[in-house]
């Protein structure tokens, strides 16, 4: 994202450095964890660089073959210091071929991943993972984090929308985890389409209500761990208005769209302290507002070593909603 807002044309003003650059997020829910190492890519003065060109180029950004690269276990009880739990295990490559073309190189991509499972905080055990990573040079670059837990609940039996305007507002209900500290919920509601008597295709709106700390959240009156997001009732039919626009039924007894319903589901994501750091830190450049630094908690290098997770939830749309929709000129019938 730095790269289109600045001009390509970079020349130096200094010798070129090995400067590694690390970027993961730490799932405890998925079954392999992929971590990026690669290193920041210049010329020489007397040969100023279109980065756009060279970052097309495997071999400008990558390490000849693998790194030592690998986590060490930490572990606290009862708030004690972290200290090492004795388990560590080193991370190994793969080369993904399918990437898309686009700013960086592809379609060939090279990632660290391990398989190995990550503890999450429970009850008075307390875990963190330290990366280590070993440049050619044997210099050492590291980075630590915790790990965000799995036990969010989303309070969504039913969600109500309406095609009226109106001011109302919805709520819903979800409990935060250990570690979490940046949330964001969001919303997904899919349909089957045909076209003309053409095969019927899946489609999908998707919508989200931002990235927030809990404390922009309502709290649940005598709950430790439970909030509240509010939400208009209008908001699944301005986005499906702009979704479909003048795509709809011009003939009701000869339709040339016809739509289902499909399942309605709602997601929250909740990030680490660290890459809430680092969320942050974009929103004020975004905002215009100078720094002097770059946020970065990669020790010896630069980028972000965090975590996320994020869990999904089917809801039922209303019956109201349901009697919107098909009163709308879209072409939903019923299934």
């Amino acid at each position: 994202m730095f790269l289109a807002s600045c001009s390509t044309d970079v020349e130096l003003y200094d010798d070129y450095k090995d400067i590694p650059v690390v970027y993961g997020l730490i799932d405890s829910q998925a079954d392999t964890n992929f971590i990026k190492i690669t290193k920041a890519f210049c010329s020489d003065n007397e040969h100023p660089i279109n980065a756009n060109e060279v970052a097309a180029i495997f071999d400008s950004s990558n390490y000849p073959g693998k790194l030592d690269a690998f986590f060490l276990e930490l572990k606290s009880t009862h708030d004690q210091p972290f200290k090492p739990t004795g388990r560590q295990f080193f991370l190994d490559t793969l080369t993904i071929h399918d990437k898309e073309t686009g700013l960086f190189y592809a379609p060939h991509q090279k990632l660290y991943y391990t398989t190995e499972r990550f503890n999450t905080n429970s009850g008075n055990d307390k875990y963190r993972y330290r990366l280590y990573v070993v440049k050619p040079d044997y210099d050492t670059v590291t980075s630590e984090t915790g790990v965000v837990g799995g036990n969010i609940a989303i309070g969504t039996p039913g969600v109500n929308f309406q095609s009226t305007p109106s001011e109302q507002l919805s709520r819903l209900v979800f409990s935060s985890t250990d570690e979490g500290v940046l949330y964001e919920i969001g919303m997904q509601f899919n349909y089957w389409e045909e076209h003309s008597g053409q095969p019927m295709t899946k489609k999908e709106v998707s919508w989200s209500y931002g990235a927030r700390t809990l404390g922009a959240y309502e709290k649940v009156e005598g709950t430790e761990n439970l909030f509240r997001l509010y939400y208009s009732v209008n908001d699944l039919f301005k986005v499906m208005e702009r979704a479909i626009g003048n795509d709809t039924v011009w003939d009701e007894n000869h339709p040339n769209v016809v739509r289902y319903m499909d399942d309605f589901y709602v997601s929250i994501t909740a990030a680490g302290e660290d890459f809430n750091n680092y969320y942050q830190y974009l929103q004020t450049i975004q905002n215009g507002l100078s720094l002097s630094s770059e946020y970065s908690n990669v020790k010896g290098g630069y980028g972000l070593l965090s975590s996320r997770i994020i869990v999904t939830s089917k809801a039922n749309l209303s019956s109201g909603t349901q009697f919107d929709l098909f009163r709308k000129p879209w072409g939903f019938q019923e299934n």
